[in-house]
């Protein structure tokens, strides 16, 4: 969604690959010292993704090697790895340590494989959220009683993101009042019932026992009359009820101090949540290592225009030449990571159009230079990770339509296919394993080869522009025109998704020890597959002698020849009327809440978990996994998709889907896969024609919506729909989000920017003759080069005022103790420092500071 002019928005990635973890803790109670291990990924105390479990490990050593990714729909204050230990015998899960990484911290951490310390967890550690609390410093003069006293008057507001525990919260909070003399004064809010951001409104007064003398006329300041007590600091904490023996849990709290208040005078501010002093003392802290490698990116994307000057040097590239001087291929040189370059590069060329252009023309550079034909694209060159990149944008419903069906048979039926003699278990026969793999090769490759008509459209035009480039490049090779598009198919594409289904979405479900062997043995076969269609080496020079049986019954020239009409049709340029989606495609699937619809006329409308499944046709829900649909919608039956007030159920992540005839409320599990959902339903239905202008946020409950109180069902919306852009179905693509990532990399890369320009810059008006050179090429137009990159300097430099003199507006407009910046926010302070150090002046203003009057 693009910003409106003027307008900034944040969006956050992460990318997250979990290692492995070293030097546990060893068990002290008997279960034969196996145990099942499993890491939890958490935004704060939402837990947004869960490993595969290793399990009956027996060291202290657990490899996981999953990696996850995903965009981050809200603020949060850690990112947090938990590992649990899966006790058996007490049907228990018993938490092991954390690895929790602030949020501000892990940019230290971007792109490397990194050990960290595991920590121990403990409840007074766990929290998130924040609280609005007013605290007012009056005096109140009693009757008979000349001398005026010191009142405290704390008022809580509301509470907003607390933690859910146990999958509810029924929140409260606790005001505890700290004299000087260490004496302390608690009293506490009603409990509110299932929310997360509760609203108190409750105020509480605290008496000192301190008495107030004379005024001073020059700073109105009292003298106090004695040395009683007085006040010190405000404790408030907030708790989740809970009539469970092991009592109420702690969410977190605030300390505020109060003796440097003065008289009459009113503190109004939020605060994020801490933990108690005490978190994590008297626990041990050898707890072992984990080792991450995280890749966080957090942009700040301004209006679409502010890109316009960065976004055509970039298009422009495909009709420069030398391509060498293009910005596009700059970009892909100067930066040192790689894989942001491409990502944001292909998204950009795709969202406009000319990623078949963008990448022929690459192509086109790096066969022009190529001596032996057997490296072509198999380094990681900017066009090699370009296409990578295109087919897993393009091609995640061709993947699963072709890959899908086979691999959920497998993950069933979980049949042995180990065939090296060295690593078969006890009792397992060579023979019959054997026997599984072939069956299970078969049912792989067949799908794969009867797929060419499924395959995108623009996978299907980068195809064939390989291969006419390896027509004209090597006429006399005939092999190399399938070589180019089998090296991508099958080795980048195909082969990956086998052994990694999980990164490739096609199942969510953990994967044991023994399917993965499998998996690697098919992905094996499918890349010799691949090789073989342009090279007929004999199978018997394979480096593992056990799957030389494997090769001899796949290798045929039958399955040659098969392949290479597979890839003469995949390199076919497609007619403009060829549908991708004839048949359905399952888009996504998984449990959700849903709101029992009360069809009957006194049917009940409770909360029931059901299993949905969105395809490119309909939405279904059954009560199990694979069981028969409970209720079908098409999707050009759907009207609307929109977020459901939290107000209305006091529930979190709920979202809506308004038909002609009923609204369905659904709970996704957590704010990802909410999003994941809500992104989706609104790509499918985006074309219908009868799609709602306004909707209701609030839900129709008791006769009424909770919105805008209409009493009949059938009112119109109260509120505009979501503004969402049209886009392809298969792919949603944020251009200007990319283009600021792009500008962040050449951002952090000026300094070689700047150097090459120099460089550059010599060659081309002084005529050096030191050859300019980089990633070990020589520039061969150093004067068109320095062209580019002046250009190139010049709308980096032009979009760095622009966000500078956003962060100005953001930092003059709001207030530190604000809800968007509450008391304890370090992004707020390190903003305020860096104008600090600028200006010279300190610009940072605390809470709300008002006068109160005599009672």
């Amino acid at each position: 969604m693009a910003a409106a002019p003027g307008q900034v928005r944040l969006e956050q990635r992460l990318r997250v690959k979990i290692g492995e973890a070293k030097n546990l803790i060893l068990r002290n109670h008997g279960s034969g010292g196996q145990r099942d291990v499993y890491c939890c990924i958490s935004l704060d105390q939402e837990e947004i993704f869960r490993s595969a479990t290793a399990e009956k490990t027996l060291d202290m050593s657990v490899f996981f090697g999953e990696e996850f990714q995903f965009d981050i729909p809200r603020e949060f204050r850690y990112l947090s790895f938990y590992l649990y230990d899966r006790d058996r015998p007490m049907k228990t899960d018993k938490i092991m340590g954390k690895v929790s990484i602030k949020k501000d911290d892990l940019h230290k951490y971007h792109g490397k494989d990194q050990w960290f310390p595991i920590t121990p967890v403990d409840a007074d550690s766990e929290v998130q959220g924040k609280v609005h609390v007013e605290v007012r410093l009056i005096m109140v003069r009693h009757l008979n009683d000349c001398c005026p006293q010191h009142m405290v008057e704390v008022k809580i507001l509301e509470s907003s993101d607390l933690a859910v525990i146990n999958g509810s919260c029924d929140p409260f909070a606790s005001v505890t009042m700290v004299y000087t003399n260490k004496k302390q004064e608690t009293k506490r809010t009603k409990a509110k019932k299932k929310t997360i951001s509760p609203r108190f409104d409750e105020t509480f007064r605290f008496e000192s026992s301190q008495r107030v003398g004379s005024q001073d006329r020059e700073t109105h300041m009292y003298s106090l009359v004695d040395d009683d007590a007085g006040f010190m600091e405000v404790r408030v904490a907030l708790w989740h009820d809970s009539p469970a023996v092991f009592g109420n849990v702690f969410l977190g709290e605030v300390k505020i101090p109060l003796t440097d208040m003065g008289a009459y005078e009113e503190r109004d501010a939020w605060y994020f949540l801490q933990p108690r002093d005490s978190a994590g003392k008297n626990q041990r802290g050898d707890l072992g290592t984990l080792r991450l490698n995280i890749h966080y990116t957090s942009d700040h994307v301004l209006s679409s225009q502010s890109y316009d000057s960065l976004r055509n040097l970039i298009l422009q590239s495909t009709g420069v030449e030398p391509i060498t001087t293009s910005v596009a291929w700059l970009l892909g040189e100067v930066v040192p990571q790689k894989q942001d370059v491409v990502q944001s590069l292909t998204r950009v060329f795709l969202h406009h159009g000319q990623v078949v252009s963008f990448v022929s023309a690459f192509a086109r550079h790096e066969m022009s230079k190529i001596t032996d034909t057997n490296t072509i694209f198999r380094g990681n060159t900017l066009v090699s990770k370009c296409i990578d990149e295109l087919m897993k944008l393009v091609g995640h419903h061709y993947l699963r339509s072709t890959l899908k069906p086979t691999l959920d048979l497998i993950f069933r039926e979980r049949k042995p296919c180990e065939i090296d003699p060295t690593k078969l278990q006890p009792g397992e026969s060579r023979e019959a394993n054997l026997c599984n793999l072939k069956e299970y090769i078969n049912q792989i490759l067949k799908p794969i080869i009867n797929s060419a008509l499924n395959c995108p459209p623009v996978m299907c035009q980068i195809f064939s522009e390989l291969k006419e480039l390896a027509n004209t490049y090597f006429p006399n090779e005939r092999e190399v025109r399938y070589s180019v598009i089998s090296g991508f198919v099958f080795l980048r594409f195909f082969a990956p998704a086998i052994l990694h289904p999980k990164l490739f979405d096609l199942t969510s479900e953990p994967i044991d020890p023994s399917t993965q062997r499998t998996l690697t043995l098919l992905s094996k076969t499918v890349q010799s597959v691949g090789n073989q269609v342009s090279s007929r080496t004999s199978h018997q020079n394979f480096r593992e002698s056990y799957m030389r049986e494997v090769f001899a019954h796949c290798i045929t020239d039958k399955h040659v020849e098969q392949t290479r009409t597979f890839l003469e049709i995949l390199s076919s340029i497609p007619n403009g009327s060829q549908k991708a989606h004839d048949t359905p495609v399952i888009l996504k699937e998984g449990f959700m809440i849903k709101r029992a619809q009360g069809r009957k006329k006194f049917g009940m409308k409770n909360f029931k978990t059901r299993f949905f499944r969105l395809t490119t046709n309909s939405l279904t829900y059954s009560k199990t996994e694979g069981g028969t649909p409970l209720y079908v919608i098409p999707v050009k039956n759907i009207l609307a998709v929109e977020r459901v007030q939290e107000s209305s159920f006091k529930i979190k992540n709920m979202f809506q889907l308004v038909q002609e005839e009923r609204t369905l409320y659904i709970q996704a599990m957590n704010c990802v896969e909410e999003k994941e959902w809500m992104d989706l339903l609104t790509k499918v239905c985006q074309y219908n024609s009868h799609r709602l202008k306004q909707y209701h946020p609030g839900a129709y409950i008791n006769s009424m919506w909770l919105c805008c109180k209409s009493t009949s069902e059938n009112a119109p919306g109260c509120s505009a729909v979501s503004n969402y852009l049209d886009c392809d179905l298969k792919v949603h693509i944020d251009s200007d989000r990319e283009m600021e990532r792009l500008e962040s990399l050449l951002v952090d890369n000026l300094a070689s920017l700047k150097k090459l320009h120099n460089m550059c810059e010599n060659a081309a008006m002084y005529g050096t003759t030191q050859e300019v050179t980089i990633g070990g090429v020589i520039l061969e137009h150093p004067s068109r080069t320095f062209q580019s990159l002046h250009s190139l300097i010049a709308s980096v430099i032009q979009l760095q005022q622009e966000h500078r003199s956003h962060q100005r507006r953001m930092f003059h407009s709001v207030r530190y103790g604000s809800k968007q910046a509450p008391i304890g926010d370090d992004n707020y302070l390190l903003l305020a420092s860096k104008f600090d150090n600028s200006s010279g002046t300190s610009e940072v203003s605390g809470p709300v500071r008002k006068t109160s009057s005599l009672c």
